[in-house]
Parts: structure tokens; sequence; C-alpha cells
């Protein structure tokens, strides 16, 4: 497989996209497209558990998917879920047998990060001149974003979809003035909250970037119109359809099988936002998640990111002492480089999280000292990390929770894609690294070395050294206390 080749895999609530793409000189050039409709969402019911039906329809693409993907190095390749996906309380028994099916890690991503990435797969595809609003309309959420160039201002995720919208207001398959405005309605309430915002920041073109605008899109220019979305468009497009009374009797120009089940639903959520918002034109882009997924992978393989860029935004927001935290990630990362290849810990997984967590360790200090690692930890689980996944965002609060005290192992919560032994273990980094720091001083500490087998953890200290810092020594040495009460060892080991 060529090593410049990355592929990205959407798990939408309508659809999966796969996309292959390869990197010439800096540029992604899209090579492969694969997208199969499983129609996720529409197998969840109002306890929010997915059907064994809609379950199969997804593992079934991706066994497809998975013959595509043969080949790929396991760092070449992203895969994301979305709204069904975050929503479903069955989700994890799909995960387990998706990612038992592509070999592959599955990263479920918050509504502001799906948001935040589709922002990038248009800003990255398409010429984007001042101010922006980009709506993409999916199958359970709608995401909104007001950005410049690059750089998002305002990201938003609201709960609408087309699968969502068309089993809640047309299930019983009439096109009705009345399954309509219930709709538009409860699509003007979901924008709601995020009008004030939106409006005052302004834009000064509108593009939408998913399926259900690109078969609208489709729809009028079958029509005879120029492919410019205008809501009053929408409302004749609406008429047509109500005149056809029933959706399975639907039959328009451009209108294709697969998408006339949800069309109604995407018509009515596009009014709504037409009206709420007061857009006067809406125009097409075909970049969407995947590709941001696609460019964010791309850039984080050459060392642009974004995590880094949040990481640092939180330590300022949080007035975090950044020399100390500077201090421990350095001893954080030297002891973890010594005994990485001992304990089987994955560089690329582990290495980056550890350092976030150790510049980020003492953000609970905002709130009090005491219980400052609970504090830490449920600020950094409950903020918006743009670039972290959920479940990076909860090995970085999981880190943190941990860094100090005694632990109580019924706390820990085991993390898809990460190995609790190895989480276990580089808490145990991260634990030595904030103890020798206790002093908050520069170049006090020695040269250090460590080793590691299994449980245990052998600390070299020079003996003159100790003598001298007796105060962090009896430090470490309470550390020795909390780690046998778990069954494992510190040892700390005198040199000459």
């Amino acid at each position: 497989m060529p090593s410049n080749l990355l592929a990205a895999i959407d798990l939408g609530s309508n659809s999966f996209h796969l996309v292959v793409a390869r990197v010439l000189d800096g540029r992604m050039q899209i090579v492969d497209r694969l997208k199969e409709r499983v129609r996720l969402a529409e197998g969840m019911d109002e306890n929010k558990c997915l059907s064994e039906e809609a379950m199969q329809r997804g593992l079934n693409c991706l066994g497809l998917f998975a013959e595509r993907l043969s080949g790929f190095k396991p760092d070449a390749v992203r895969i994301t879920g979305t709204y069904t996906l975050r929503a479903a309380s069955n989700a994890q028994v799909f995960l387990d047998r998706a990612r038992a099916l592509l070999h592959h890690p599955i990263n479920i991503i918050s509504g502001q990060e799906e948001a935040r990435l589709i922002y990038q797969g248009v800003a990255h595809t398409q010429h984007l001149d001042g101010r922006v609003l980009v709506i993409d309309i999916g199958g359970g959420s709608t995401e909104l974003i007001i950005g410049e160039r690059f750089t998002p201002l305002a990201l938003t995720s609201r709960k609408m979809g087309c699968v969502t919208f068309n089993k809640q207001f047309f299930t019983n398959g009439k096109l009705s003035d009345k399954n309509f405005n219930a709709a538009i309605l409860e699509g003007l309430h979901q924008l709601e909250p995020i009008l004030t915002q939106y409006q005052q920041l302004g834009w000064e073109s509108c593009l939408g970037s998913s399926g259900s605008i690109k078969a609208v899109r489709e729809l009028l220019v079958a029509h005879d119109d120029d492919g410019v979305i205008t809501l009053s468009q929408l409302e004749q497009l609406k008429s047509r359809m109500i005149a056809q009374k029933r959706i399975e009797q639907l039959d328009l120009p451009g209108l294709t099988e697969d998408r006339r089940p949800l069309i109604a639903a995407g018509v009515a959520i596009l009014i709504a936002l037409f009206q709420g918002l007061g857009i006067e034109r809406m125009d097409y882009s075909d970049g969407a998640l995947r590709e941001g997924l696609l460019y964010e992978f791309e850039q984080r393989q050459q060392h642009q990111d974004i995590r880094a860029r949040t990481a640092f935004g939180i330590a300022d927001l949080y007035h975090i002492d950044k020399q100390q935290a500077a201090r421990v990630e350095a001893t954080a990362l030297q002891l973890f480089d010594q005994v990485a290849t001992r304990w089987q810990l994955d560089a690329e997984l582990y290495r980056p999280l550890l350092c976030w967590a150790a510049m980020l360790h003492e953000t609970g200090l905002a709130i009090n000292y005491t219980a400052i690692q609970r504090h830490s930890a449920y600020i950094l689980e409950n903020s918006d990390l743009p670039g972290f996944d959920q479940e990076e965002q909860q090995l970085l609060a999981t880190l943190v929770r941990f860094h100090r005290k005694a632990i109580k192992k019924q706390e820990f919560y085991s993390i898809p894609n990460f190995v609790d032994e190895s989480i276990w273990r580089a808490i145990r980094i991260l634990r030595l690294a904030v103890a020798l720091h206790h002093r908050r001083l520069d170049n006090l500490l020695p040269t250090l070395r460590l080793e590691a087998e299994g449980n245990l953890c052998r600390l070299f200290l020079p003996a003159n050294w100790a003598e001298a810092n007796r105060l962090l020594v009896q430090n470490l040495a309470r550390e020795q206390q909390y780690m046998e009460a778990l069954g494992w060892e510190l040892d700390l080991q005198p040199t000459g």
C-alpha cells in the first residue's frame, strides 16, 4: 500500500462514507469514495436503543469498507461516529462488533467537534471569501458554523436531522401542511439558543454541505432553477410535495429512490434554517466531515495538532502555572521514553496525551486545592476540547483524575481504543513526575533513571541527592504506599 494514502470513514446517522486520498506536495487528492445508506438513526427507538436490524445494516456496510481498507497501515486510517453513535444507549454493542470487522479504532466525536471538522472539510475544498455560514444537515443532527478562511468563529450542533425529523413528523407518510409546519416549528425551536450569537456575528455567504442539501439542489436544477437555494424556492418545493400527498408517491424530477423517504424532512429543516437565521441564499459545497477528517489527519502527521492548541488554550483560560506544568511535562516524557518499550506503551497514542495531562493536571486549582485531581478531571471531562474525540478526552480526564492521592480503583472506567493496563502505567508515570516536582523549583532533580517490569517500577536516585532532599524522598515514600495498596511496587534505588 502506498505510504501517502490516507482513509477516513464517517459513520453517519443516515449514511456511512469512506474516502481515500493521497497526499501530493501538501495537497490532498481524493482517489476513491464509497457510500452506503444504512439508516442507522431510523433503527433507534424512543429509549435510544439501536435495533439489531439497523446494526446489521451498518455492519454489512463496514464489511465492504474493511475489504477496501485491507493493507492500510493503522496510522493511515481514521474512523469517526457522530450523532446516533453518540446518542444510542447500546452504541457500545455496535462499536465492539464494528471494531472486530474493521481492525481499526472508532472514535466518537462531540457535536462541536463534528461541526469543526465539517468546516475544515469545506474550507479546504472550497474557496471561502469573507465570513461564511456553513450548514450540514445530517441524519440525526444539523451542524452550523460561522468562519473566516480556515478559522471557525462559532460552532454548534442542533438536534434536528432528516432521519429523526422524518420519524418524528412524517411517520404517517403524509405530506401535509400540518406535518411540515410541525417540523418547521421544532426546527425554529432548536435554533433559538444560537440566534442572537449567529445574527450578531453575521456572514457574507452561506454554503450547504450535506446529502440532503445536495438532493434539494438537484430537485431545483431539475425544475429549471439555477441550483441556488432560496426560501421562496423551498416554499414552492414544499407546495409541490404537498400536492402529491404521500411520501411513497413522490415523483419529482431529480428525486432519487433512496432520497425519497427523507426529502420532506430535509426541506422542512432547510425552511426553518432560512426563516430562523434570515438566510437569503445558499450554495452547495462538496466538502464535508470526511474531507475535514482527512485534512486534520494529514496535519497531525505534519505535527500541526489542533489538540496542542486546545491544551494551551485551556492552560491560559484557567491561569495554570506554566513553569510548573512544563517541569512536570518534561519529567513525565523523560520517564515515559525510558519505560515505553518495556511497558509496551504505544508512543503515538499515549505520549501526547501524557504530555497534555501533565500540562493540565492543575486545572482544578481554579476551583480549590482540596481534591484538585477531581476538579481538574471534571473540567477536562466536561469542556469542549476541539481536536479530541470522546475517548481521548476521557483518557485525558482519567490521567488527571488519578495524578495524586490514594487511588480508588472502583472509580476507574475502561475506555474504548485504550488498554486498561496501559492507562494505569501512564497514570503511574504522571504520578511520579508530579511527586518529583512537589517543591516547584527548577534545576532541583538529578539525572533520573526509571526501569519497569510488570508491576514493578525502579527509580534510581543518587544517595547524596536523596539525603539533601529528604522532603521529596518522603513524598516518594508516600507514593510507594499508595502503589503498594494497589499491588504495585515502587522501588527507590540509591546510587553512588
